[in-house]
């Protein structure tokens, strides 16, 4: 495990693990706080993202599944936050989902994920409840890439962003499947195709700002 990670690694030693949301919260601010009060403050930012990404909507015709922005907040969110804030800022997400409707399409409740049937009648899997748990481990493979400083090249950051995306698809095509009772072609043709152009985008953008954001991190250390 740590060989594999020594070869993923991109940074000296001593930058390892600091992501660009360390540099977010300003110094008068964050001298004023405790460590833990500026992890917890970024955790619910990233959540609120994700909260305000799910109100960009596009119903798919003939799709369980909807176009929205959350997939690229969640690359953003993962990016930003590193692995761990990454993954506590979804599953902070996915817990305000339970009883508020800021899931996609406004919708709310354990049932979008899965519930058990009435009368025993087993477990009832919600057809985008894959995506949602999909999100989860994406942040936290995105985050780890970042860390790593995957995020510092345009490359990196690409390859980071497409592999975090892939892992999505991985875990929600499956479950929509069996939620659905879909077979593979039809869920590939509901659940991924048309979503491919506005993922290219999403990752080339998110790809994009990570090392712009860099740059500017850089420079703002130069001049002081």
């Amino acid at each position: 495990m740590t060989t594999a990670t020594s070869r993923l690694n991109r940074l000296p030693a001593a930058e390892r693990g600091i992501t660009i949301a360390d540099f977010l919260v300003p110094i008068t601010i964050g001298e004023r706080i405790s460590a833990r009060m500026r992890h917890i403050a970024l955790i619910v930012a990233g959540a609120l993202l994700m909260a305000l990404s799910a109100n960009v909507v596009l119903q798919v015709p003939g799709s369980p599944v909807p176009i929205s922005g959350q997939t690229f907040a969640v690359l953003l969110v993962g990016g930003a936050l590193g692995g761990r804030r990454g993954v506590a800022a979804m599953l902070t997400y996915l817990a305000m989902g339970l009883f508020l409707p800021v899931y996609a399409d406004h919708r709310q409740g354990l049932a979008v994920i899965g519930s058990w049937g009435r009368d025993g009648g087993g477990l009832v899997l919600g057809a985008t409840g894959g995506y949602l748990v999909g999100f989860v481990l994406a942040a936290g493979l995105v985050g780890r890439l970042a860390e790593l400083g995957w995020d510092r090249r345009f490359g990196g950051a690409l390859m980071a962003m497409l592999v975090g995306n892939i892992l999505i698809y991985l875990i929600g095509l499956p479950w929509l499947m069996a939620a659905t009772g879909f077979d593979l072609p039809t869920a590939v043709a509901k659940g991924l195709a048309p979503f491919i152009a506005g993922d290219a985008l999403k990752l080339a953008l998110a790809a994009g700002i990570f090392p712009f954001a860099w740059w500017v991190v850089g420079r703002g250390t130069d001049e002081r």
